[in-house]
């Protein structure tokens, strides 16, 4: 009977320290990723490589990335994702990014507001609301968590909600313009949930001061080429100093770069706060 016990209890032990090792790096044999082709994955395979990695970057969309993200977190298992900040991933979840001492997967990154050159002085009101248009990576997250899970809620509805609890940043944009009466400006955006938050947000602040506003959804390469003819007043879609850098440079004297409406942003390798690994260097390598 003693030897039954000791086996019993030698058994439990065994089985906790499985438990453990399951959402170590030992159980990592991919890495879930997005669209083939995108920057993201670019660097992405890079930092694989330069890591002299033993896993699989496995191409995806991101749905069906958030998907399989949000399955290993229901069971608690080992998983890691291609994932950026700004996402309202981050605001339903306990996530960290792991560390990348080569810097492969790039530093943060900014979002500038561009206008156009002359929206200044054709519409003033227009270009100082753009100009003092700065929010948080909280902020993008809150809009972009009501919207981005619920079919039903548009971004302009999350984007009015928003506003509705955060009056006093929004006044503080506002503080000191001058109303319009129905002056039309067209801005253009990226159909990603990180500019649809941002660029709606500013939309209804230009309405409350009386603008028309045309929205326009564009690529990133002809959002920077129409800005730089005057066919667009302003954009907020820009990342840099990587994303949008190599149209930054190529348009740079032909638009008005306000700077950052929001700092901090990233993008990396990502996996549930409950697994014991924190750098990328402790993942499997060949």
């Amino acid at each position: 009977m003693l030897l039954l016990l000791v086996g019993c209890q030698s058994g439990d032990v065994d089985g906790e320290e499985n438990t453990t090792e399951e959402n170590t790096s030992a159980e990592i044999d991919e890495i879930v990723g997005i669209e083939p082709g995108s920057g993201t994955m670019n660097i992405a395979q890079e930092t694989v490589d330069a890591y002299n990695l033993d896993v699989e970057l496995t191409p995806s969309s991101e749905p069906a990335m958030i998907t399989e993200l949000q399955n290993a977190i229901e069971n608690e298992e080992p998983i890691v994702v291609t994932l950026w900040q700004p996402h309202w991933m981050f605001s339903e979840n306990d996530l960290k990014f792991l560390e990348d001492p080569k810097g492969t997967l790039g530093a943060e990154e900014n979002i500038h507001t561009m206008v156009r050159h002359g929206l200044e002085d054709e519409h003033p009101s227009a270009y100082q609301l753009l100009d003092n248009f700065y929010w948080e990576v909280a902020d993008m997250n809150a809009v972009m968590s009501l919207f981005s899970q619920d079919e039903d809620i548009e971004p302009r509805d999350a984007a009015e909600e928003w506003i509705a609890d955060n009056r006093d940043k929004v006044e503080g944009w506002m503080e000191g313009i001058e109303p319009v009466d129905g002056d039309t400006v067209e801005l253009a955006y990226v159909n990603w949930d990180t500019e649809l938050s941002s660029t709606n947000v500013v939309t209804l602040v230009l309405e409350e001061l009386g603008y028309n506003v045309e929205l326009t959804s564009l690529d990133m390469g002809i959002a920077f080429e129409s800005l730089s003819k005057g066919e667009i007043d302003g954009m907020l879609i820009a990342w840099l100093p990587v994303g949008a850098a190599s149209y930054a440079e190529q348009y740079k004297d032909e638009i008005v770069d306000l700077g950052p409406s929001l700092e901090g942003a990233q993008q990396g390798f990502v996996v549930p706060a409950y697994m014991d690994i924190d750098s990328i260097e402790e993942l499997p390598t060949e």
